[in-house]
């Protein structure tokens, strides 16, 4: 073989090689982006698809979604009613421990509206929440769930003692998160 066939058959392998090295390393990018931003939403979000490819889509579809929404931090004013509020459901709980998961649930939600998000549809809530609050889904899967159980009267006490602290760990970071905003904010 000539020198001029071996170039033609070599430059062409190299290029192609070097594309799919291109191609492989921006895929690993964005899912490491996506497994960090995500956390352990990324692995049940994966586990809950097609393929992993169609999850990291879901994902990426979440992260636009949440780029149009309007998300604002929160006046002070609104930071220190929504302490004060739930200083109120945590002392309601003492005496009446099922409304007060009630309405600790309607407090979050609140909350989440107040500084954008939309509340119509509570799985609607968890995607869009999970993008900035993925840590935090959990808690609020769990604290729904006993909400549900307490609203047909079948939560135990330590069910709704748990269900209330896993809406604080929602509440608290949206209440943070809403306080210094820059991030957030739009011009």
């Amino acid at each position: 073989m000539s020198t001029g066939t071996l170039l033609a058959i070599i430059i062409p392998v190299v290029v192609v090689v070097a594309l799919l090295a291109v191609v492989i390393t921006l895929f690993v990018k964005r899912r490491r982006h996506l497994q960090q931003r995500f956390g352990p939403e990324y692995e049940r979000t994966v586990e809950g698809a097609d393929s992993q490819l169609a999850g990291e889509r879901e994902l990426r579809s979440r992260e636009k979604r949440h780029d149009a929404l309007d998300i604002k931090p929160l006046p002070s004013s609104s930071r220190e009613r929504y302490s004060r509020d739930w200083a109120g459901v945590q002392d309601e709980f003492v005496d009446r421990p099922e409304e007060a998961v009630h309405d600790a649930d309607r407090l979050v939600t609140s909350l989440m509206h107040e500084r954008g998000y939309p509340t119509e549809n509570f799985e609607q809530q968890l995607r869009d929440l999970s993008v900035e609050h993925s840590r935090t889904m959990e808690h609020y899967r769990a604290a729904h769930e006993v909400d549900a159980l307490g609203t047909a009267h079948r939560a135990t006490t330590e069910q709704l003692r748990g269900a209330m602290v896993h809406y604080r760990a929602l509440f608290d970071e949206l209440l943070a998160d809403g306080g210094g905003g820059a991030r957030h904010a739009r011009a």
